[in-house]
């Protein structure tokens, strides 16, 4: 794909009344620490308790580049107005046109635990999102996946989209740092997907949060590489899509 890519490296950020404005504008918008704390009016302790989860992420096993290098949790909910509901735990799928590498594959990952879930932090960080994406696209219920991921540098070298720029097939996606230790790498990258324009640049503050419009456009992170011995990246991904859950379709449909 041939881009013209702006050189922000520091995260353009957008003020959290001004999300949907921006998501509807470019197809983008970063909200920072203290920005995404207004968004859904908690404070910052509240958010960092989740933090510890991430120590505790069982490998990836249906990663097909043969990498070692990813650990995740997932778990989906349906989100109307304020109410959020958790699912019965799903395959997450995805077809061949929006993941080449992992697409038409039931995967099923370890279920995030109970002492994230539970907490009031989490349901409002949902539904808060939820409502940004009625704002843009009329009050429905949506139906939401999140992942914890950890990415490592196990091998030498770890990928957070091992499957290249793309989109996800949904709606709405949202890429929460939850932190970086002794790391390089990990630049984030927006194209427009029907124009030649795109941005860059490095998410490094905990709780640094991207939302995309699917629709418009596709990303990526690039590979991170260890400063030192060894070092982690650790994102929080919710997409939010209208109408239900991605799922293969049944024979003969």
């Amino acid at each position: 794909m041939t881009a013209s890519l702006s050189s922000t490296l520091t995260p353009p950020y957008a003020q959290p009344l001004r999300l949907g404005r921006a998501l509807a504008t470019t197809g983008h918008a970063v909200v920072s620490p203290d920005g995404l704390c207004a968004l859904i009016g908690t404070a910052p302790d509240a958010l960092d308790a989740l933090r510890p989860s991430w120590d505790d992420l069982p490998p990836d096993a249906y990663l097909r580049d043969g990498g070692r290098y990813r650990r995740r949790r997932h778990a989906c909910f349906i989100v109307e107005d304020t109410q959020i509901d958790p699912v019965p735990h799903r395959a997450h799928w995805q077809p061949v046109e929006y993941n080449a590498l992992h697409g038409g594959l039931e995967r099923w990952f370890e279920p995030m635990s109970r002492a994230v879930v539970d907490q009031p932090v989490w349901s409002r960080l949902v539904v808060a999102l939820a409502g940004t994406c009625s704002a843009l696209k009329g009050a429905q219920p949506w139906y939401v996946e999140a992942h914890q991921f950890r990415i490592d540098t196990t091998d030498g070298i770890g990928r957070p989209t091992p499957e290249g720029a793309h989109r996800d097939g949904v709606d709405f996606v949202a890429v929460v740092l939850v932190g970086r230790d002794g790391v390089k790498g990990g630049e984030t990258r927006v194209f427009e997907a029907a124009g030649p324009h795109g941005i860059r640049f490095t998410m490094t503050q905990p709780w640094t949060m991207l939302m995309l419009d699917d629709a418009k456009v596709i990303h990526e992170s690039t590979p991170i590489q260890p400063v030192g011995e060894h070092g982690h990246r650790d994102t929080l991904v919710l997409t939010f899509r209208a109408g239900g859950f991605q799922g293969p379709v049944p024979a003969g449909s």
